[in-house]
């Protein structure tokens, strides 16, 4: 089989390992390879232990690859840099408020509190987030992003490959995991895995990481758990069917909120892929417009309560509408364009004839918003962030949008130690888990800006807690 090549730069390729060199057993194995499996096991090859990696799609960085914003993280030397004086209590506070309180404090006081130090993690291998931005739901700028203002996700999963291939990690692709193994006493200790041949192997390992993703490419578990959202579009990748749910669940793990799942307001689905239009566009100064060319709702409220603001509408969607320095702001919209997802006018009422929106409604509604940057008070919707710069600079853009199925708030159920955790509330031994596979962190509504930092501070943590764990059975 030929090996799958992972490119994200012109000089950097990543190839991952023939499945010839998978051996019967390893220390550790994470099961999945976007940003928590590949934090995960950098981490804990770091800490001495021999880990390999398991990717059943043959393309590697899962939903990871597909974000765009930002790592959120507070009290970080970036925010002191540009005179953002926050804190963990206050990140806290904003995350809890957006998941409408429903969220697991335990892991909530973990993740709000360990986040500057993944940012710092990253810096030290050359993954620098220097730049800022501000998502919706928080009260300050604490999403950190490349200073090139390049999406995140591919930045962050690029840079960790690179380590994957210094620390001569093994990763291997196309290889599906159907089952968890377990002692006698029910401690997990390997997996069973369906090799591209067809034919099944049986690894051993003295601990298991789950870094599966979530399910919002599920048909049948959005159907059982959310029928109401089972033909919506997704933005997940293929890959994100809840495999490591099912996994988890077969040898008594716990799951939790699986009801909770998460629509992203501002997607464009008129191609044949539903692409996510990330929150830095509003961040960094667009507005939503309706059909009437009249803004509607604060764009960076919650993603929950933006999301039922557009569903009211009679077409059910919006038009997001920026110029050109905003545009400088969100190297995204590059590609965005690329794909011919932007529309373009030399002046606003140029725009609004492309689209098919009345002129004068449009023009009024930019002088309107314009006014209101230059008083810093939005009085129609009381959007008190992303006002750093009005709309004034053409040429004109504006992305159509709708909701789409985005991120699962719920999963497997973990401690803040990363341990997978059975229904009564104890650890299943030589079981863990990070990233979106699990619940509870994010409560009803997960904040932009959060996935990636979820990813980095829980790979991390899944990683160091194996490796804990694996010293005490030695």
């Amino acid at each position: 089989m030929a090996k799958e090549n992972y490119t994200m730069t012109k000089k950097f390729i990543f190839q991952s390992t023939p499945l010839s060199k998978l051996a019967d057993h390893y220390d550790l194995l994470v099961i999945g390879s976007g940003g928590t499996g590949l934090a995960a096991a950098l981490q804990a090859k770091e800490l001495g232990a021999n880990v390999a990696i398991l990717e059943k799609m043959n393309k590697i960085g899962g939903n990871t690859t597909r974000a765009s914003s930002g790592m959120n993280a507070a009290e970080t030397d970036i925010q002191l840099q540009q005179g953002i004086i926050d804190s963990y209590q206050a990140f806290y506070q904003d995350t809890y408020r957006g998941g409408g309180q429903l969220n697991n404090q335990e892991l909530l006081r973990y993740f709000t509190s360990h986040a500057a130090l993944a940012i710092d993690w990253l810096a030290g291998k050359g993954i620098v987030l220097n730049d800022l931005t501000i998502t919706g739901g928080m009260s300050l700028k604490r999403t950190h992003r490349p200073s090139s203002r390049a999406p995140i996700g591919g930045y962050l999963v690029t840079g960790l490959l690179k380590k994957l291939a210094e620390n001569k990690i093994p990763l291997f692709t196309n290889v599906q995991v159907n089952r968890l193994l377990q002692a006698a006493n029910g401690t997990v200790n390997g997996v069973t895995v369906m090799l591209p041949t067809g034919t099944n192997k049986k690894i051993s390992a003295s601990a298991v990481i789950l870094a599966t993703g979530g399910f919002g490419a599920s048909h049948q578990l959005l159907q059982k758990f959310r029928p109401d959202l089972a033909d919506y579009p997704t933005t997940n990748q293929p890959g994100a069917t809840g495999d490591g749910i099912s996994l988890a669940q077969a040898v008594g793990g716990g799951l939790i909120d699986m009801d909770q799942v998460q629509v992203h307001p501002t997607v464009q689905q008129e191609t044949d892929h539903a692409y996510l239009i990330g929150e830095a566009v509003r961040g960094e100064g667009a507005i939503l417009v309706a059909a009437d060319g009249k803004r509607f709702v604060n764009e960076l409220d919650t993603r929950k309560n933006v999301t039922n603001a557009i569903n009211q509408l009679p077409t059910k969607s919006a038009y997001l509408i920026f110029d050109s320095r905003i545009r400088q702001h969100v190297k995204a919209v590059d590609f965005y364009d690329q794909i011919g997802l932007v529309k373009h006018g030399a002046t606003l009422a140029q725009l609004a004839a492309e689209i098919k929106i009345a002129p004068k409604n449009l023009v009024a509604t930019v002088i309107a918003w314009n006014q209101q940057v230059a008083d810093q008070q939005d009085s129609d919707f009381g959007r008190t962030t992303g006002m750093e710069r009005d709309i004034s600079v053409g040429p004109f853009l504006a992305i159509h949008i709708a909701p789409a199925v985005h991120y699962t708030m719920g999963g497997v159920r973990i401690n803040h130690q990363a341990q997978v955790l059975k229904e009564n509330g104890t650890p299943l031994l030589g079981l863990f888990a990070g990233g979106e596979v699990t619940g509870g962190l994010h409560g009803n509504n997960r904040l932009g800006g959060n996935s990636i930092a979820e990813t980095v501070v829980f790979g991390r943590q899944a990683g160091q807690q194996a490796c804990k764990y694996l010293k005490q059975l030695n």
